[in-house]
């Protein structure tokens, strides 16, 4: 912790921000959505200590982040998809410049407690996983398209549509931990860990492609220049292990 605490002083000290006083400790909020929370909740602690600001999350799924961005709802930072940068600058939401990528994730799967477990270490492995599981689960948002990209590269798609079953409303591995789906996809760190359920690991290097998260200053920020202070940690080297803590990644560089 005291490396991650050195490195956001360090930041804080780069942009004229470092040395307050409790008086003058300030409260910024970060908009996260499903697939960058773990890593925004694993962020904020060591940028609180070092900085003495205090950092709020609100988590918001689906639409929900739409319409608080939609209708200026207060905050200071977004993360979701760095593919949502364009729009979201376009439109004045995020202050433009202040946009980095600073995490990563691909898709993981995951069984019922108890049942069987496959071997999807290799891609041969998780071929014969898909195609021998009785029912598959996937969602439709986030890195969930991914796999039908997959499945048709793979040539089996055909073979696997009719048992494939998009979720909607829940995570992937409440379905997987209700019996709903034999086997579920989703995003490495939202997938697990779930009760009732056991992870399998994540897809096999040749076969994952990955969701890219990126924060950007929100324009109706109050405190623009902590909100820029939190970036500069996030996407700073010493954030590393506590993006990783939660089975994200650090952008590939």
């Amino acid at each position: 912790m005291r490396t991650w605490m050195m490195a956001a002083a360090g930041v804080l000290a780069m942009l004229g921000v470092a040395g307050v006083g409790t008086a003058q400790a300030a409260e910024i909020t970060i908009l996260a959505n499903q697939g960058a929370l773990s890593a925004v909740r694993d962020l904020a602690p060591a940028f609180e200590k070092a900085s003495g600001h205090k950092v709020v999350v609100t988590f918001l799924q689906g639409a929900a982040m739409g319409q608080a961005i939609n209708s200026d709802a207060p905050g200071d930072l977004v993360s979701s998809f760095f593919e949502a940068s364009d729009d979201l600058i376009k439109r004045g939401k995020v202050v433009p410049g202040t946009w980095a990528e600073y995490a990563r994730a691909g898709n993981g799967a995951a069984v019922k407690a108890g049942a069987r477990k496959w071997d999807i270490s290799t891609a041969e492995g998780f071929k014969r996983a898909m195609l021998e599981a009785s029912s598959i689960g996937h969602s439709s948002q986030g890195t969930g398209p991914y796999n039908t990209k997959l499945f048709q590269r793979l040539g089996i798609y055909d073979q696997l549509k009719d048992k494939i079953k998009i979720t909607e409303g829940r995570p992937v591995a409440a379905f997987v931990a209700a019996g709903e789906v034999e086997i579920g996809l989703q995003q490495t760190n939202v997938i697990q860990p779930f009760a009732g359920t056991e992870y399998l690991g994540p897809l096999p290097p040749d076969l994952i492609e990955y969701g890219r998260f990126g924060l950007g200053v929100l324009s109706v920020s109050k405190q623009p220049e902590i909100a820029k202070a939190f970036i500069a940690f996030a996407t700073s080297p010493e954030a590393a292990p506590l993006i990783r803590k939660s089975t994200m990644e650090p952008p590939a560089r």
